[in-house]
């Protein structure tokens, strides 16, 4: 097991506690420079129009982007800065996935990509992000 997989299953063991955990999200892929993740959506991730709520759309992007920016290097920190969605179609049940990929790096900043689909493939949320390489 290399040193970004070691991280990554650290990170998993310890997002289980964390508001990640507490929304549901599941990672599926991780390689250098992108994360997949998933979402089961359930009736508390919904607005009262009855779709996925943007608060959990914006984490699960942020969630995704995130990941991946720890993935460019072993022991890896980093904190968002900027963080930009369009919400393009209403996600309402069963599973979504979100897909993001480091699209810039520097030696202090990452910029990233990130969608996320519902299962017929339809794009519910798309953004971008900047994130602070710390360590």
């Amino acid at each position: 097991m290399n040193a970004i997989q070691k991280q990554i299953e650290k990170m998993s063991k310890k997002a289980e506690e964390t508001f990640t955990g507490y929304l549901g999200l599941r990672m599926v892929e991780v390689e250098s420079g992108k994360a997949v993740i998933r979402l089961d959506v359930k009736p508390h991730h919904h607005n009262l129009l009855d779709i996925v709520h943007g608060g959990v759309l914006a984490s699960m992007l942020d969630t995704a982007m995130g990941i991946a920016v720890l993935t460019i290097a072993p022991n890896v920190q980093a904190v968002t800065t900027n963080l930009n969605i369009h919400f393009v179609a209403p996600a309402k049940e069963g599973s979504i996935t979100a897909v993001s990929e480091v699209f810039h790096q520097s030696r202090s900043t990452a910029t990233l990509t990130g969608t996320i689909t519902d299962e017929s493939g339809t794009v519910c949320a798309m953004g971008t992000a900047s994130y602070r390489i710390l360590a």
